[in-house]
Formats: C-alpha cells, structure tokens, sequence
C-alpha cells in the first residue's frame, strides 16, 4: 500500500519509537490516529507534529485508550472504523528485565496483556472493518527478541514471542483477503524503554542498538512493500534465522549474558546493597 493511500492507526505512539513513526508515516502522505493513555501527550504530540511537519490538521487525529481494559479497546476499534483506519501498527509495549524468580507475577500478567493480549483482541475487533476495505494491513512490532531467547528476557521474549506466532498464523489464515499480516522484529532501540540496568546489561554483552528513525524507515518500508515480515539490524537477523532452524547451536553464545545476569542479581541480593536500601529507605 502506498503511503499517501494509508489511513495508520498506531497505539504506543507517545513512547520513543511511536512518535518517531508517526512522524515518518505523516512525512511519506499517510494519515495517523495516534493511540496512547495519556490525553495531554496525545494532544500534545498532535499539536507539535502539525505544527512542525505543517500537514493539514485533518490527517492526523488521536484516541486516548487503556490497552488493559477489554472496554477500552472496543471503543478504540469503533473509533478507528469511523475514521477509516486501514492499517493498523500494533507498536505500544511495556518491558521486563531480569531473573525470572525477580519478576513480580503482577509484571508477567501486564506484560502479556499489553504486548500479546491487547493486540489479538484489537485486531478481532477491527477485522469485520478491515474485510470491508479495498487493501488492509496489520502490522505487528515485535522485537529480535522474539525469536531468540535471551537470558533476562523470559518475560518480555515470551510476549514478543507469542505475538510474531500470532502474526504468522494469522497472515496464513488470511493469505486469501485483502488484509495482509505483518510482523517488524527491530533490535534493541536507544530510547528510554530501556531501564538503567538494561543498558547496563548490553555494554556488558556488547549488544548493539539503533534509533528510533531506522525502526521508522523499516516500518514505512513494510507498509509499502508489503513483506510478511522483516527484522532490524544485523547480526541479529541472521541469529534469528539461526535460532529458528537450530535453536540450540546458539546456547552457548549467549553464556556472557547469563553470567552478567547472574552477578546483577547476585550484586541486588547482597548485604550491602541490602543495607544501602533500607539506610535510603529511611
């Protein structure tokens, strides 16, 4: 689909690489509803991009919806079918990082609901709308780190995982309609997604990163091409592939990564990181 033809409903659009792609999308002659929780930075950001981009103010408007609420959804999916929406970009996540022992099950529960959840039940309700234009796409933006396991990432490899299956299943089952199905797998992003302690993590594993606009560029590209899916960033396209064949011939790359994951949480769990806790506590 071209750009100019695109009418791109894109939730997680306040966060770092949201906004990078809204801007990208309304660059290239699409036309954005920007999805996020917060009224004020929505309103905000669509005040900002009109202003700066100088686009006319009728191609880009903005929802306000709790991806957590099944209530919430249903009113984004019916404010999108009155706009017209014909793609949908499912980019809004929430991170996890750490031992999985160390992650509380209230952050399990609201990762999968937000990263996988949310997604397949937004698109259920968007597909009767979507079967009714000419040329539909969903587009999910999953992560490298949903097909390669990673120590640290049980949590969110898992919801990034479960969404890249969903993506494949359900571009199959539609392969005979007008709706194609997606999946965008970037690497790491420098934004502020990532915690402190993650980007601790990555100089010591050497992990590479990219900005916001490469994740962007691919975005538009997949919109334009059409690809069933793409990943981001090399070598960890060529992991991936790796890992989908032969899972187990890349156990023994990652052992830096368990071994710093391992004094991380050996390092928390000590008496004097203890001791420093409850002292700034007080």
């Amino acid at each position: 689909m071209k750009a100019a033809d695109a009418r791109v409903l894109l939730t997680g659009a306040t966060g770092g690489i949201g906004q990078v792609m809204a801007a990208t999308l309304l660059q290239a002659g699409a036309s954005v509803m920007l999805v996020g929780r917060a009224e004020g930075r929505l309103s905000a950001l669509s005040d900002d991009l009109i202003s700066r981009l100088k686009i006319p103010a009728d191609r880009l408007t903005w929802q306000a919806a709790d991806l957590l609420q099944t209530d919430s959804l249903t009113g984004l999916a019916d404010a999108a079918a009155a706009w017209g929406a014909n793609v949908v970009v499912h980019n809004a996540g929430v991170p996890s990082f750490g031992p999985l022992a160390a992650v509380d099950p209230g952050e399990i529960a609201r990762v999968l609901h937000t990263n996988l959840l949310a997604p397949m039940l937004l698109t259920r309700s968007l597909l009767p709308h979507l079967h009714r234009q000419k040329r539909a796409q969903v587009i999910c933006v999953g992560s490298t780190l949903g097909s390669i396991g990673l120590p640290g990432f049980s949590v969110y490899g898992a919801s990034k995982f479960g969404l890249r299956g969903f993506a494949e299943a359900l571009r199959r089952e539609l392969a005979d309609t007008a709706v194609r199905v997606q999946y965008l797998g970037p690497r790491t992003t420098h934004t502020s997604f990532n915690s402190p302690e993650v980007e601790v993590y990555n100089r010591a594993t050497g992990t590479a990163h990219d900005m916001p606009a490469t994740v962007a560029t691919a975005l538009l590209g997949m919109l334009e091409s059409e690809s069933a899916q793409r990943f981001v960033g090399f070598p960890e396209k060529l992991a991936a592939r790796i890992n989908g064949c032969a899972p187990s011939l890349l156990d023994s790359a990652f052992n830096k990564h368990r071994q710093v994951l391992s004094k991380a949480l050996a390092a928390s769990l000590s008496p004097t990181t203890e001791h420093a806790t409850s002292r700034n506590s007080k």
